[in-house]
């Protein structure tokens, strides 16, 4: 097999190096860096020893431990995005290890703070951070596009789940995405409305302290779901203040967030607990003809216990609840011919929804070279949506509207093993986990309605049990000092049952099956200043169970087989700065995919799709071209085509080909900053045979931020110039009623909308304590 060939000859590097390396006459270090203001302990911060090339990234204990190091007087280097950056003459003796501690002080983000030579597997997420800090972020959208490439739409008035789009892939709702928070999943499997359904409203934005990510299915622990990458968010620990927090824009928009620090207290030397709460409201009627009536509500409580310097546990308790209308996609011929204007509706959609979670995280440093770390959460979950993409093309008399509904819980655990270690002279860092997901999925059901109050029968309705566990393992060998080569596999296991509800139909079953997804990688460290990489991976998604389910009424041996669709993907790729001020990555790659059976919730039927190929280039640039103009560019090319069907036939219907994100920040003082960003994405196939095109966009918005000790304001202007754009797009077969009352004669195909933001302008203000 393909990957088989990868790993035997990554295997071949490894043995034609020498089988030792002496490590007599050398000494360690152990530090810990802290927070200069609050004095606890600074994690993530990248420490690394010129002329040693020893690096480290300190631990949740804000600890580092370096060895190895032959005796001598060396610089250390340590920094952290947002703190000052400090530089330290060390003296390494003969066997001893020296002890260091360090306070960082809190400082404008500057990029000479980011280190590309630490001792993540790929530190990436360095751009994610400097972007964090130096962009606005308001919503969950906001939080997702942090990641380079990666583009989001919403079409159903903000309550949905947003359509994703990453590496040539129209990920639905989270089909190819995994997403999680704290560790704790957000995609729903066997989901209502699609596979993978992944709704971020529940995030707090003002809770992120962190966005982690990584694009193709690279990350060993990272498994159902991760095909096109994942988007991995971290919350706070603790409040830097207490604040309270208003908006309020045009077409009606109102939010407010508040977050309340109730507990910051120390108990002994290396001990203390912190605890807060943070909660928001939103209501927005939007800009559509009729109002769109968003409500949603976010409470979330985490409790941290530093138990002593080396035990972590954290309690998160959180709850939401949405509900809302929606204007529905609009035909373009619907405009054209007067049926409704762009912001008008034909048939009124919306839905409620709500989550409830619980999640209970445990860290525990066992030593200099290893620590445990584990987490347990506990899921409710509720969703009804109402949506009508059809109109009257499968029933002319009550039109084609339906209800989609489920309530479910989710269980899950998480535990995973870190250790470093030297093996025949080598350096090595061995990584294992396992873990479990069971979802417990009541009433999955789609249902034929009329005006959101009349059920006219139920199309489908069950209940779905479904359970993954998987085990993971990953040894990175530091081959040199600065060529460092992983190997990895995990295997999932998935035991799926459906449990039909509808007397007349059989489409019940249980399927029980698996996945092996080996993995490996090289790069290689040129200073503090590069790395060169190259990834080898395999991933997947899994199927819904009812696609399981439907396929053994069909009688489809492939599908009575239950195969998980795979992907196979390779990067190459470099991060480098060649200046203190400027970052560059660069990464060319290709990703196949395997044929595979879906199951369209809209209306409960089975479908397929061929293999795939996809290969494209990624390019971001962050430069701080003066101390108060900051740059930023992502630019991602995909080329995406069905590998069994004729060309002019075998476009990948909605897959993104040329995407773009870049602005420019001014931080004209300590106190004021500016930012004008613009999004792009081109034109792109609509339909298979690319007869009909979804309409490409650029849309610019600016922000201006004021901020104090004790207040900030702010001003921002989404869609700056105003331009006509459309975010969520489809081809769809569609029968409307003409202004005459009269249907259609037939259906027809075009592409179905929901028209961009227009021109909106809202205000901030937030009073810290």
């Amino acid at each position: 097999m393909k990957h088989t060939f990868i790993l035997t000859l990554l295997l071949s590097v490894l043995c034609s190096l020498p089988g030792s390396r002496l490590l007599a006459h050398t000494g360690s270090i152990r530090g810990v860096v802290f927070d200069g203001d609050t004095r606890k302990p600074l994690e993530g911060a990248s420490v690394y020893i010129k002329a040693a090339n020893g690096s480290a990234v300190t631990d949740a204990f804000g600890k580092f431990f370096i060895k190895g190091i032959e005796p001598g007087r060396y610089t250390i280097a340590i920094s952290h995005i947002g703190y000052a950056n400090v530089e330290d003459e060390i003296k390494v003796e003969d066997g001893v290890t020296t002890e260091l501690k360090y306070n960082l002080a809190t400082a404008a983000v500057q990029m000479n703070s980011v280190s590309v030579n630490a001792k993540k597997d790929m530190n990436l997420s360095s751009i994610s951070g400097l972007d964090l800090k130096l962009r606005p972020v308001n919503n969950t959208q906001d939080l997702m596009r942090l990641v380079p490439g990666l583009f989001t739409a919403q079409h159903q008035g903000g309550g949905k789940a947003e359509q994703i789009f990453l590496r040539g892939f129209d990920c639905d709702h989270g089909t190819d995405v995994n997403v999680s928070v704290d560790n704790m999943p957000v995609n729903m499997v066997s989901h209502a409305h699609g596979q993978g359904f992944a709704d971020t409203h529940f995030i707090i934005p003002e809770a992120v302290k962190e966005v982690d990510y990584g694009k193709g299915p690279y990350q060993v622990d990272k498994g159902d779901l991760c095909t096109a990458g994942f988007v991995a968010f971290k919350t706070v620990n603790s409040l830097d203040n207490s604040f309270v927090k208003a908006e309020g824009g045009m077409y009606d928009y109102f939010r407010t967030a508040a977050g309340i620090s109730l507990l910051n207290r120390k108990d002994g030397e290396n001990a203390h607990q912190d605890a807060y709460v943070m909660g928001e409201y939103g209501y927005n009627r939007s800009y559509f003809d009729a109002s769109q009536n968003f409500n949603r509500i976010n409470l979330m409580g985490k409790y941290t216990n530093y138990i002593s310097t080396d035990k972590i546990l954290s309690l998160t308790l959180s709850g939401f609840n949405s509900s809302w209308d929606a204007s529905g996609q609009i035909p373009t011929r619907a405009v054209a011919e007067g049926v409704t204007d762009r912001f008008g509706e034909i048939d009124p959609e919306g839905g409620v929804t709500s989550r409830y979670n619980m999640n209970l995280q445990y860290f525990q440093s066992i030593n200099s070279n290893s620590y445990f770390k584990s987490n347990v959460y506990l899921t409710y979950y509720t969703f009804s949506l109402f949506s009508d993409f059809t109109y009257f093309a499968a029933d002319p008399l009550n039109g084609d509207q339906v209800h989609q509904s489920e309530k479910r819980a989710v269980t899950g655990y998480n535990n995973e093993y870190t250790t470093n270690y030297t093996f025949a002279g080598l350096k090595m860092k061995t990584q294992l986990g396992l873990g479990f997901r069971y979802d417990d999925i009541m009433n999955d059901a789609l249902d034929s309605t009329v005006g959101k109050t009349l059920t006219l029968g139920h199309i489908e309705l069950g209940d779905v049990h479904e359970t993954n566990i998987f085990g993971y393992a990953n040894q990175s060998i530091y081959l040199l000092p600065q060529l460092v080569l992983n190997l990895g596999t995990r295997y999932d296991e998935f035991i799926q049952q459906y449990i039909n509800k509808l007397p007349a139909d059989n489409a019940t079953g249980a399927f029980i099956n698996g996945r092996l997804s080996p993995k490996a990688g090289l790069y290689y460290n040129i200073g503090d200043n590069t790395r060169i990489y190259y990834s080898y991976g395999t991933g997947f998604h899994s199927n819904d169970t009812r696609t399981l389910a439907l396929g053994r009424q069909l009688g489809n041996d492939v599908i009575v087989n239950n195969t998980i669709p795979q992907a196979f993907s390779q990067d190459l790729g470099i991060v480098t700065k060649p200046t203190s001020k400027l970052l560059l990555s660069a990464a060319i790659w290709r990703l196949d995919m395997q044929q595979e059976y879906t199951y369209d919730g809209d209306v409960a039927v089975l479908d397929t799709s061929g293999k795939t190929r996809r290969y494209g280039v990624d390019v971001s640039a962050r430069y701080e071209l003066l101390k108060w103009l900051y740059l930023d560019l992502d630019l991602n090319y995909a080329h995406g085509r069905f590998v069994d069907q004729q060309a002019g036939n075998n476009y990948i219907p909605l897959a993104p080909s040329f995407t773009s994100i870049g602005g420019v920040t001014f931080k004209v003082n300590k106190n004021l900053n500016a930012s004008l960003r613009y999004r792009h994405m081109s034109d792109r196939p609509a339909n298979q045979d690319n007869t009909l095109t979804a309409l490409g966009y650029t849309v610019c918005d600016a922000v201006v931020n004021y901020s104090h000790k004790h207040y900030e304001f702010g001003t921002q202007i989404q869609n700056l110039f105003n331009v006509q754009w459309n975010e969520a797009q489809f081809a769809t077969e569609t029968r409307l009623r003409l202004p005459n009352g009269m249907l259609e004669p037939t259906s027809k195909t075009d592409v179905c909308y929901t028209p961009g933001t227009p021109f909106f302008l809202k205000l901030s203000a937030t009073y810290k304590f």
